[in-house]
């Protein structure tokens, strides 16, 4: 792919597939390259969109500034961390899963339930992903990136980033910084992180009473992810398109009374963690579509393109999920992706 594109197609690069142009795109195969893009005349610092795996984002309509792809690679070799740890640091257009695979050949472990999870490694603290009773932050030690106003590189040690729930200053610096590269601390020994009874039960199936390791464990979780989320390669998506919804342990415990099967997760400070999925479940819309936007037949939390779908079609199945749930449970429902309107 050329560097740089003018009225480039965008839609094999967000992986809902919503259709979507850009005015350029500029394409990051190397972080020691970022300054050049400053230089180029297109660039405005408003009007520039930085772009990992396009996992997390709903392009709702053409672009007319500038795109920049990060698509720079490569992986350090491990170094000793103390403590039985290992340091590691990848480049931030490293396919995420394939870094999660990497690691666990090296014999490293603490990233093995985030596997399958689709985007690129310098999306990954943005959001604080996480899944199965894990997030990333709990491995990350260093982010390095660039500070846009001062034109400057910069790193963030862990207390920098001020991690929470699918939360991070670089999620609150409306765009500010950009992630180059992550450093990762991780256990040289086997730890699992069993919390979810559904991993451990496939695990230990997988193991055949064979000792439980890191790469048995991911494996488990990759067959669990595959039964039941649409693989963005042939069905439209962008994994799951609400935040579990935080609310006071209150109204949590209402809901509790009115609705036993509702999952509960406590989260500190009085509050509690809810489902949305199962919320959303309860409503009984899968299947339910608006245009070519559908919710997923098997996952409630995932919304999905069955083939053409549209801006609209998105916005009007999204409203349609979030006003059902308020009007039955009397929560809101946050999209996870970002909506580039």
């Amino acid at each position: 792919m050329n560097k740089l594109q003018y009225d480039a197609d965008l839609t094999a690069l967000n992986t809902f597939g919503l259709p979507a142009r850009a005015a350029t795109l500029y394409t990051l195969d190397a972080a020691e390259r970022l300054p050049e893009i400053f230089q180029l005349p297109e660039y405005r610092r408003e009007r520039t969109l930085w772009l990992g795996g396009g996992s997390n984002i709903l392009l709702m309509k053409d672009y007319d500034g500038l795109v920049v792809r990060m698509a720079n690679k490569g992986i350090s070799a491990p170094e000793p961390a103390g403590g039985g740890k290992m340091r590691i640091t990848a480049q931030a257009g490293e396919n995420w899963h394939d870094f999660v695979q990497h690691t666990i050949a090296l014999g490293l472990s603490g990233l093995e339930n985030l596997s399958l999870i689709p985007g690129t490694v310098g999306a990954a603290p943005v959001q604080n992903i996480g899944a199965y009773g894990v997030e990333a932050e709990s491995c990350i030690e260093t982010v390095h990136a660039w500070d846009l106003d001062s034109g400057q590189p910069v790193s963030f040690s862990h207390a920098d980033c001020r991690f929470a729930y699918r939360d991070s200053i670089f999620k609150q610096s409306g765009g500010r910084f950009v992630i180059t590269a992550v450093t990762f601390v991780l256990d040289s020994e086997f730890k699992p992180k069993l919390h979810y009874g559904d991993v451990q039960a496939e695990a230990e199936i997988l193991a055949q009473g064979a000792p439980l390791t890191a790469a048995i464990v991911a494996e488990a979780v990759c067959r669990i992810r595959r039964r039941k989320l649409p693989n963005p390669a042939e069905t439209g998506n962008c994994g799951s398109f609400y935040k579990n919804p935080i609310v006071s342990a209150e109204q949590a415990a209402a809901l509790k009374t009115q609705h036993p099967a509702l999952p509960v997760y406590p989260q500190p400070g009085s509050q509690a963690k809810l489902a949305a999925g199962w919320l959303i479940d309860q409503c009984g819309l899968k299947g339910h579509r608006e245009g070519q936007a559908a919710v997923h037949q098997k996952q409630a939390l995932v919304l999905i393109n069955l083939g053409g779908a549209c801006a609209e079609d998105v916005r009007r199945l999204s409203k349609h999920v979030q006003n059902s749930v308020y009007q039955r449970f009397g929560v809101r429902l946050e999209p996870e992706p970002v909506w580039l309107e």
